[in-house]
C-alpha cells in the first residue's frame, strides 16, 4: 500500500506547484494602469468630440464648395445649351419664313407661277432649283429671292426650258 500512496501524492505535489506558480504569475500581472478621474475622462471625451466635429465641419465645407462649383458650371452649360437651341430654332424659323416669302413672291410672277420652282434656305442662303420659261424669268426669280428680308445670298440653279 505504500507504493500506491507514493504514486498518488506525486501528482498532487506537481499540481500544487503549478497552482502556486500560476498564482505568483497572476499576482505579478496585477499591476493596474494609473486610474484616471471622472473629470479627466469627460475632458478627454469632450476633446475627442470637438476634434471629430471640426473634422466633419471641414469635410462638409469642402464638399459644399465642390458641389457649389459643380452646380454653377452645370447651370452655365445649361444656359449655353438653351441659347444654342434657341438660336437653332430661330434660324430654322427664319429659314422657313424666307422660303415661304420667296415662294410667295415667285407665285405672284405670271411667268414663274405656272412652273414648279424648288426653294431651299439654309442660314439665309437661298437655292433655286427647277425650270424657268425664259432667261428673263430666271433673272426675275433671282431678283425676287434677293428682295426678301433675311436672304444673304441666292444660288440660282434654274434651267431655262423653252
Amino acid at each position: 500500500m505504500n507504493v500506491l500512496h507514493q504514486k498518488s501524492t506525486r501528482p498532487r505535489a506537481v499540481l500544487a506547484f503549478l497552482v502556486a506558480g500560476c498564482a505568483l504569475a497572476l499576482g505579478g500581472c496585477d499591476k493596474q494602469a494609473p486610474k484616471t478621474s471622472l473629470g479627466e475622462k469627460v475632458d478627454s471625451a469632450v476633446t475627442t468630440t470637438k476634434e471629430a466635429a471640426a473634422d466633419a465641419k471641414a469635410k462638409t465645407e469642402a464638399g459644399a464648395a465642390s458641389a457649389g462649383s459643380s452646380m454653377k458650371q452645370g447651370a452655365a452649360e445649361a444656359t449655353q445649351a438653351v441659347k444654342d437651341a434657341g438660336s437653332s430654332v430661330s434660324a430654322k424659323v427664319d429659314d422657313a419664313a424666307i422660303t415661304a416669302s420667296v415662294s410667295a413672291g415667285l407665285a405672284k410672277d405670271p411667268d414663274l407661277s405656272a412652273v414648279k420652282i424648288n426653294v431651299d434656305t439654309k442660314g439665309g442662303a437661298v437655292t433655286l432649283n427647277g425650270p424657268a420659261p425664259t432667261a428673263a424669268a430666271k433673272a426675275r426669280a433671282e431678283d425676287i429671292a434677293k428682295g426678301v428680308e433675311g436672304v444673304s445670298s441666292v444660288d440660282n440653279k434654274l434651267e431655262v426650258k423653252m
